[in-house]
């Protein structure tokens, strides 16, 4: 029997939005103010789902626990505090897929584990906030993703089951924290991620084909969003509008 779809829930960072500039200007000032030289900004992008933690850990060479940790991650949050949305923005074709969602009557909105009022200011700063059925950081509960305390806290700000709920990601945190929840997941292979990623998550998340990551978003460019089923009971696709578990079809594997 297929479950009704009610509502989408997306990440911030590398999925929603790309904000990778912004959050690597910290780490290209702090390597000059200390005499470094300058990194590539490619080599900073796979980091930035990581947070302050990883763009630390490629940027500076220093890891949590570290003796500098600390203090060089309040540096890092002080400076891009400063300059969040200077950059930042909705990735490429998303305003389309939120427009198809609202469209459909669906609702959405963002869990993702930057602290609240930094999710709130960027959602503001892009004229979105309104539009959301919940806002969610890291800190809205005491228990970050993978933990899926907060993707529970936003059904029950919206009123929904977690069980007709699509969650959309770029890291493997984000995987486990919809499972664990009881979603659908999906992977944003346009963030920061790529598909190759997907694949090492899906043969570390479990053995069992059933419990990997069962969605893969190809892309957000169209109009009516593309989401293809990558492993599970069954491979096809399908579009957002026609959402259904398809756990008893058999169907082949194919992308677009």
């Amino acid at each position: 029997m297929g479950v009704k779809l009610r509502a989408v829930w997306f990440d911030l960072d590398g999925t929603l939005v790309d904000s990778a500039v912004d959050l690597a200007a910290p780490i290209h000032a702090m390597r000059m103010e200390r005499g470094l030289a300058p990194i590539d900004a490619e080599l900073l992008r796979p980091y930035t789902s990581m947070g302050a933690r990883g763009l630390l850990m490629r940027g500076l060479d220093v890891q949590k626990g570290d003796q500098d940790f600390e203090a060089l991650r309040d540096e890092f949050l002080a400076r891009y505090e400063k300059a969040m949305v200077v950059h930042t923005g909705l990735f490429p074709g998303m305003a389309q897929v939120l427009e198809h969602l609202d469209a459909q009557g669906l609702i959405w909105g963002v869990v993702s584990n930057k602290f609240e009022r930094y999710v709130r200011h960027i959602l503001d700063a892009l004229q979105l906030t309104a539009r959301c059925a919940a806002v969610v950081g890291g800190d809205t509960t005491p228990f970050p993703k993978p933990n899926p305390a907060n993707l529970f806290y936003a059904c029950g700000a919206a009123a929904v089951d977690p069980r007709q709920c699509v969650y959309v990601g770029d890291d493997r945190r984000d995987i486990e924290a919809g499972q664990a929840a009881g979603m659908r997941t999906l992977a944003a292979a346009y963030g920061y991620c790529d598909y190759n990623f997907v694949l090492g998550w899906s043969s570390k998340l479990s053995d069992d084909p059933k419990k990997r990551p069962a969605l893969y978003l190809e892309k957000p460019g169209a109009a009516y969003p593309v989401f293809v089923i990558e492993s599970g009971p069954c491979t096809g696709s399908f579009v957002l509008a026609d959402f259904r578990d398809c756990g008893k079809r058999d169907c082949d594997r194919f992308r677009r």
